[in-house]
């Protein structure tokens, strides 16, 4: 993995945000399998929530949480060594945990995060809830979000694309994990009802586009070009053709793009039982 330029196409650095309940279960499996295929660097990660106020009024809590999250970092730490897995263990304290999450991604040069869906403590409050998709926005890297039961992929690759630079991006960082994982790739493009004729023709000049791009990687690709809503027709495609990893671009760091997700981006996560990975530029 040494060497590669493509920061998207890069797996070396990857960070596992956890709460230790059992939401996290699924990005844990597979946090640690990636590590394991992909020679990677773990970068164990835990918050604890506290503010001035709470510090005040209930400090034997806060002392427990810490306690409690050191020991949980403890022992992820040793189950990567017994894994033979490098790792280095990331401890924080703050009010906001998605924004304690993306400033360690970013203090420690991950690669991806990977998080579960939902959450105990406020990480991943609920199913999409609004930590999750804050790291998401917020992030500099890519974010992997994992549902309590996934585990690593095995059959194939979904790739959606809609001709932008983001899911440029998400074909690079696919492409790669097709080439490891030795995996096939479905490109998928779709036309919403309202898109004019060249809208499009756009959408399948796109999807042929990536689809020759991983072709001539000598990958094994197929594409469909579908008529409809993408929030459903995404994960209904991954579903039909067996794809446990869903890849997909969102978007950029700036402004407004830093905190917000594309509505179709959130509600893939929310909709697929399987890892869904939101790559950044």
């Amino acid at each position: 993995m040494a060497g590669q330029l493509s920061p998207t196409g890069r797996f070396e650095r990857i960070l596992f945000a956890t709460d230790g309940s059992e939401f996290c279960e699924g990005a844990e499996r597979v946090a640690f399998a990636m590590a394991e295929r992909f020679g990677g660097t773990l970068q164990l990660a835990s918050v604890v929530i506290t503010n001035p106020a709470a510090e005040s009024v209930a400090p034997e809590m806060i002392q427990a949480a810490e306690t409690e999250t050191r020991a949980l970092l403890d022992r992820l730490h040793a189950d990567a060594a017994k894994r033979g897995i490098a790792s280095v263990t990331i401890f924080r304290r703050g009010s906001d945990p998605d924004v304690e999450i993306a400033a360690a991604a970013e203090e420690h040069g991950a690669d991806v995060i990977v998080m579960g869906r939902r959450g105990k403590r406020g990480l991943m409050k609920r199913m999409t809830g609004d930590a999750t998709t804050k790291v998401v926005g917020a992030a500099k890297c890519s974010v992997l979000v994992v549902p309590e039961g996934a585990a690593m992929w095995r059959r194939r690759i979904l790739l959606a694309t809609d001709g932008s630079r983001f899911s440029d991006a998400a074909a690079v960082a696919a492409a790669r994990i097709a080439e490891i994982c030795r995996l096939p790739v479905t490109v998928i493009s779709t036309v919403r009802e309202s898109f004019t004729d060249e809208r499009a023709a756009q959408a399948e000049e796109a999807a042929a586009r990536v689809h020759d791009h991983l072709a001539g990687k000598g990958l094994e690709v197929d594409k469909v070009v579908l008529r409809g809503d993408p929030d459903k027709l995404i994960p209904e495609t991954a579903a039909a053709r067996e794809a446990d990893l869903i890849v997909m671009g969102t978007h950029g760091r700036t402004g407004w793009e830093r905190v917000m997700v594309g509505s179709v981006t959130q509600s893939v996560i929310g909709a697929s039982p399987n890892p869904v990975l939101a790559v950044k530029l």
